[in-house]
């Protein structure tokens, strides 16, 4: 079910999921001290619809940022709606009479800078109600409009990103690949939302393999949605390459190898362990793990070699025939290219996705 919705937001272009705060709470807790005196952009995150701009606003001086930058893209379908921003006032007033006197639904794109956050109103916390009133007054903060309708590729959003230290934020779903490359080519720290399937990217394998990429320490499982609907995932999760404690952690085998156990792939020379928890202590060769193995990926501990998608080779017979394969309903398949494939009686068992890892020596 979660797949299958992912799928169908897709290919209806349906980008618009909203991250919510407690998660968004969860996993930043890891990372405080990284975002000490640094540059914060959030590319993707309308200031007046945004949980992470509510995030790092609210905690603006608990982190010790540097400053904060948001910027808004039009058209958005839930401008000003998700969240109940009482304390704008003057700022948001401006900007809704802006869009209305837009003709053809040409809305305009506006850039938050945050480079101070006091407690105005003296009420003994600091929150948005706060930052509005510094808005209002001119105090180091600017609410300015932007062309490019906001869109992360813009001029006006790379000259931003250049300015950052950290980006954070939810990318589109549709976009995840170019929106990683961006990230990469700019040398830019990231904590950044995606689903498991970016994995079987080829480009985006290849920063994993590289150790340029690894996982968070969260699942994200419901988005809010523009009609304020919750969409359920069990998918989706943190992707960073701000270091993280578990990625030091090894794990620990206890299983030995045995061949009968551990069957090797007849289309791939490694053998097949179907839980990470099942990584033998005492094999050194290259072993096909799930993807879940990335969540307890340690680079000093193994190395990764690759993935299913781009090891695997054809599966023929003698006479050059292909392999067939039966899939769950029993219905023969041909084999595809980019799966492993085990001996399954007279016909092979195609397996999902695998990283190939192999122990580093001496670990």
């Amino acid at each position: 079910m979660a797949t299958s919705t992912l799928q169908a937001a897709k290919l209806a272009k349906n980008d618009e999921f909203y991250t919510q705060r407690p998660d968004i709470e969860k996993e930043l807790r890891h990372y405080k001290e990284q975002f000490n005196g640094k540059v914060v952009y959030c590319n993707c995150d309308d200031p007046y619809e945004s949980y992470f701009f509510q995030y790092f606003a609210a905690n603006f001086n608990a982190l010790k940022l540097k400053k904060l930058i948001a910027t808004s893209y039009v058209p958005s379908p839930i401008a000003w709606t998700q969240l109940a921003l009482s304390g704008i006032g003057e700022p948001k007033q401006k900007i809704e009479t802006v869009s209305r006197s837009a003709q053809n639904g040409d809305m305009q794109a506006w850039k938050f800078e945050i480079s101070e956050v006091v407690d105005e109103d003296l009420n003994g916390a600091v929150d948005l109600k706060d930052i509005a009133i510094q808005l209002k007054a001119n105090k180091k903060n600017e609410l300015v409009p932007i062309g490019g309708k906001g869109d992360f590729r813009s001029p006006e959003c790379i000259d931003l990103l250049k300015q950052a230290d950290i980006v954070c934020t939810n990318p589109p779903f549709s976009l995840f690949r170019e929106y990683v490359a961006q990230l990469i080519d700019h040398n830019k720290k990231f904590l950044i939302i995606g689903n498991d399937n970016a994995i079987a990217y080829k480009e985006f394998f290849k920063y994993i393999k590289e150790n340029k990429i690894w996982t968070g320490y969260n699942r994200v499982k419901e988005f809010r949605q523009p009609d304020g609907t919750i969409k359920k995932f069990g998918n989706v999760g943190w992707y960073t390459n701000l270091d993280t404690t578990k990625r030091h952690e090894k794990i620990t085998p206890y299983k030995k190898y045995n061949p009968e156990e551990y069957p090797k792939y007849h289309n791939y020379d490694a053998i097949e362990v179907s839980k990470v928890a099942d990584i033998p202590a005492d094999y050194d060769g290259e072993m096909g793990v799930p993807i879940t193995f990335l969540d307890k990926y340690n680079p000093d501990q193994f190395e990764i070699i690759g993935s299913s998608r781009n090891l695997s080779k054809p599966i023929e017979t003698s006479n050059g025939l292909v392999y067939r394969y039966k899939d769950r309903n029993g219905y023969m398949r041909q084999a595809a290219n980019e799966r492993f494939c085990l001996p399954d009686g007279d016909t092979w068992r195609q397996l999902y996705d695998r990283v190939v890892i192999k122990r580093k020596k001496g670990k």
